[in-house]
């Protein structure tokens, strides 16, 4: 319906509703503001396909893990001679430490000797020159055993001394041997024994003792006699232990007269 209202009347009538507050125009058809929007149509949802049948996964079986002990064991039976051992021990893939060395360490000295000198390992300069008991300590061995007219270096087996390890490689940080290393190298350190036949076997230090007697406390067991493959062993302390306490130089050098003095006795 057109308005009877010109321009300026309804311009005139809007501001005076404004200025009473009027917010909404009403409509002329009434508007029922409660009532609820009508719902969306639903979509039927389409049937999923159907999902493949799964296979069968398959079974990776178990990688077998290897008793290193026991394949020490059994290469170090089949060494019959000393380089043979010395081969079998540097191809044996039971033990790491030989990813992080620079050198194999074996032994020194006349294999014919009379006296098997067994210490812990190689240290950094052993490592580096491929050589047990170099160094400060190396010297220092030297110097004990020429007290007795004994040398590593002398070709006569009276007078000569053998020089291996418990363990051929050198252990991160110089640290000791840890047992399961103990156990893993002992029967190759076991056959070098027969297979070098000394009369007397001499562990220097804890760890050679550890090694070939299962005791430690070297301070306890020092200068007495013990027996490792029907030979007789004479702990005594590792030159190491001597350059830390010079004090034990007069223990160790009687410990080197008792060695004298048994060989000796079993001199033929």
């Amino acid at each position: 319906m057109e308005s009877a209202l010109d321009w300026h009347q309804a311009k005139a009538l809007l501001e005076w509703y404004v200025e009473l507050g009027v917010t909404d125009a009403v409509a002329e058809a009434p508007i029922d503001r409660y009532e609820l929007p009508p719902e969306a149509p639903k979509t039927v949802a389409k049937p999923k396909a159907a999902a493949p049948e799964a296979q069968p996964l398959s079974v990776v079986p178990d990688t077998p893990r290897i008793d290193w002990v026991a394949e020490a064991k059994t290469l170090a039976a089949r060494a019959d001679s000393l380089e043979a051992l010395a081969e079998a021990l540097q191809a044996f893939e039971g033990s790491p430490l030989k990813k992080g060395a620079r050198n194999f360490v074996f032994a020194d000295g006349n294999p014919a000797a009379r006296v098997m000198i067994v210490g812990e390992g190689p240290d950094e300069e052993e490592d580096r020159e491929g050589l047990p008991f170099v160094g400060r300590a190396g010297h220092l061995l030297d110097a004990m055993f020429a007290a007795i007219d004994m040398s590593r270096a002398a070709p006569d087996a009276q007078q000569s001394i053998y020089i291996t390890g418990a363990v051929p490689w050198r252990r991160p940080g110089d640290r000791a041997p840890t047992e399961a290393e103990m156990d893993m190298f002992r029967p190759f350190l076991m056959r070098h024994i027969e297979l070098a036949d000394p009369d007397i076997v001499v562990p220097m230090g804890n760890a050679a003792c550890l090694a070939l007697l299962g005791r430690q406390g070297i301070a306890r067991i020092r200068g007495q006699w013990a027996e490792v493959a029907d030979r007789p062993v004479l702990p005594m302390f590792h030159p190491s232990h001597l350059h830390r306490m010079p004090a034990a130089k007069r223990e160790a050098w009687a410990d080197l007269l008792t060695l004298q003095a048994r060989l000796r006795e079993m001199a033929p």
